[in-house]
């Protein structure tokens, strides 16, 4: 599991995303604004099925919103990630969030995306 937050790649272009990975980010983006998180996420697994949470800040669990939406995955019986998504105003993926995705998926896509939805970079590794 990573100690330090995974960054995006850097890219010179907007990042032309696919339509499936288009609705995650606007899940997420919902999600975060339905509660007004600091993040939101969304994940779609082998079956096409989506999921999307936002950040969990509670005396007694914290959890980052991809971690929410993987676990969200994770307990709806998904084996695959296909692709993720975090809206966030940090640059840069946290640990946390990145190791979530990899226990089901160790190449799925994870887009980094600013609050207003544009697409700061891609984690493939």
């Amino acid at each position: 599991m990573p100690e330090s937050p995974a960054a995006p790649t850097a890219s010179s272009t907007p990042v032309e995303l696919s339509a499936e990975d288009a609705k995650l980010v606007v899940l997420a983006r919902g999600a975060r604004g339905r509660v007004g998180a600091v993040e939101g996420a969304a994940v779609r697994d082998q079956d096409g099925r989506t999921y999307a949470a936002a950040s969990v800040s509670l005396p007694s669990l914290a959890l980052t919103a991809l971690q929410l939406a993987v676990a969200s995955a994770a307990a709806a019986g998904a084996t695959r990630l296909e692709a993720a998504v975090v809206v966030t105003e940090a640059s840069t993926l946290d640990g946390a969030g990145h190791a979530a995705v990899r226990d089901l998926a160790a190449d799925a896509p994870i887009h980094v995306a600013a609050p207003d939805g544009s697409v700061l970079g891609t984690v493939v590794e």
